[in-house]
């Protein structure tokens, strides 16, 4: 006895048999594609041409409410084939999107960090006296005592010359002693920088730095 099987049968035989041995019906063979869009039109173009086959195979039904029926079987188990490519694509994309983002954290975390030039570290800190400036006040005062002095001592031009090397002496003098009264304290601080460099730099009061602080270089001075 010979078995005869109508176009929907055949269909659901053939379906049956494609989602019993692959996951979904967009496994129809498809061209090897690079990336995870051309995969994804590949297996389109297969499952688009599968569907038009089982439409033509559908039209052999003998009566329209079994061609319709097979027809949507066949548009039905498309739309799955579309949706689990569609998958595939997406998470394709999404893995290739995460690789390039963690190369990119690696690369950071194993690129030294950049020098910075102004950077430093506090060497040393010292006290030392510095000598004021004499002015011409100072000079000029000297200057007058000391011709005073000189001009008591001797006469005629003995006389002159005395109270020339006097007002001489007194300018000096009063120099000397303008240094000496006008003498300061000054905190010395030594930095060592991070390009190697290093520098001293004067400080009227205490900075309040101590050896080992780290400081930055702000026009002539450091500060944190």
């Amino acid at each position: 006895m010979t078995t005869r099987f109508t176009p929907t049968a055949i269909l659901t035989l053939s379906l049956a048999t494609l989602t019993l041995h692959t996951p979904g019906y967009a496994q129809s063979p498809a061209p090897a594609a690079s990336t995870p869009a051309a995969r994804y039109t590949a297996e389109s173009q297969a499952l688009s041409t599968r569907y038009q086959s089982d439409l033509k195979l559908c039209n052999g039904e003998a009566d329209s409410a079994g061609r319709m029926q097979c027809k949507r079987d066949a548009k039905a188990l498309y739309d799955q084939g579309l949706a689990e490519a569609a998958e595939r694509r997406n998470a394709a994309l999404a893995a290739s999107r995460v690789a390039p983002a963690s190369a990119v954290t690696a690369a950071t975390k194993a690129a030294p960090a950049p020098v910075c030039a102004d950077c430093g570290t506090v060497a040393s800190i010292s006290r030392e006296q510095r000598q004021g400036q004499p002015s011409a006040v100072g000079a000029i005062a000297g200057g007058v005592v000391g011709g005073l002095l000189g001009n008591q001592i001797g006469g005629g031009t003995g006389k002159d010359l005395a109270t020339i090397a006097g007002a001489a002496g007194g300018v000096y003098a009063g120099r000397e002693v303008e240094k000496r009264v006008n003498t300061r304290t000054v905190w010395v601080v030594k930095v060592n920088f991070g390009d190697g460099s290093s520098g001293a730099y004067e400080f009227a009061s205490d900075p309040g730095f101590k050896v080992g602080d780290a400081v930055k270089r702000s026009g002539n001075t450091v500060m944190r």
